[in-house]
């Protein structure tokens, strides 16, 4: 049986569950995701709070074992994303729900191998002042020394811009915002999330960001703009982005994170198959 899976650029690429197969009930998507050929997942935070009950974490930790998939990355829990919320990180009245959903965190890496984490900073409305700017730098070094002494390797947290006028007051839109911000969290495990989407909505020249700073990047999403659909509904140049990964030396993971423009697996053509010479059929 081949161990990659579905692939681009010769990177194993895991399916991002919170947006891929929408068709079905959360729950299902894990054992649709392998039927189609993944052999990995990453989550958005799947709970309605910051601190699931044991069962909660059992049964999501079940159904990724049932499905014979390994979990590669979540999302700490960012607050209430329905309706604008995009993180805690920066907030100082959120740090109980923050250190709750890191234990709940912990626990599931702990049974599942997860070791890639990504903590939205949060937006600030009022812009971002001294003392969000100071709470955000705690947090994200709290949670690379949650996550550090891990059974088998630390884990990494990540730092990611997003995309303006979709995300609220949210600070952190280009590479370089991250990047300060990385440099000044100044810890060992914290690294910047590539998400296609994002920053091809706010003009970050990926393929020069990649030269410069690969050794930095801990993750990447794969999704197209302007509409985050799948690779090839729209204008980013994926082939020279998989290319830049592969001549700096990536090493990180790479995920399927797009809102499908039609039925998920009618949208994997840009994927190689498993044991294929060409692109899924």
């Amino acid at each position: 049986m081949d161990t990659l899976g579905l692939t681009w650029h010769g990177y194993p690429v895991g399916a991002n569950v919170s947006l891929l197969f929408p068709e079905l009930p959360y729950r299902e998507r894990f054992a649709a995701a392998a039927d189609a050929g993944f052999r990995s997942v990453e989550s958005w935070w799947p709970f309605a709070t910051p601190a699931p009950s044991p069962g909660q974490l059992d049964e999501l930790a079940g159904l990724i074992e049932d499905s014979g998939l390994a979990l590669t990355g979540m999302n700490v829990y960012a607050g209430d994303m329905a309706a604008g919320e995009r993180g805690i990180a920066a907030d100082p009245r959120r740090a109980d729900e923050l250190l709750a959903s890191l234990s709940a965190l912990r626990r599931l890496a702990e049974r599942t191998g997860c070791r890639t984490f990504n903590l939205l900073h949060g937006a600030t409305p009022g812009g971002q002042g001294t003392e969000s700017r100071r709470t955000a730098v705690r947090s994200y070094r709290h949670a690379a020394a949650v996550m550090e002494d891990l059974e088998g390797g630390p884990g990494t947290i990540l730092v990611e811009p997003l995309a303006r006028g979709l995300n609220g007051a949210y600070p952190l839109e280009t590479a370089a915002d991250a990047l300060a911000l990385m440099d000044e969290i100044d810890t060992p495990h914290v690294a910047l999330l590539l998400d296609t989407f994002h920053l091809a909505r706010n003009d970050v020249d990926m393929i020069a960001l990649i030269d410069t700073d690969a050794a930095r990047i801990g993750h990447v999403q794969l999704a197209d703009a302007p509409d985050r659909g799948e690779p090839g509904s729209g204008t980013v140049d994926f082939a020279g982005i998989g290319a830049a990964l592969r001549a700096r030396g990536y090493s990180g993971t790479v995920a399927a994170e797009y809102k499908p423009t039609r039925e998920t697996r009618s949208t994997l053509t840009w994927l190689r198959a498993p044991e294929a010479a060409g692109p899924l059929a």
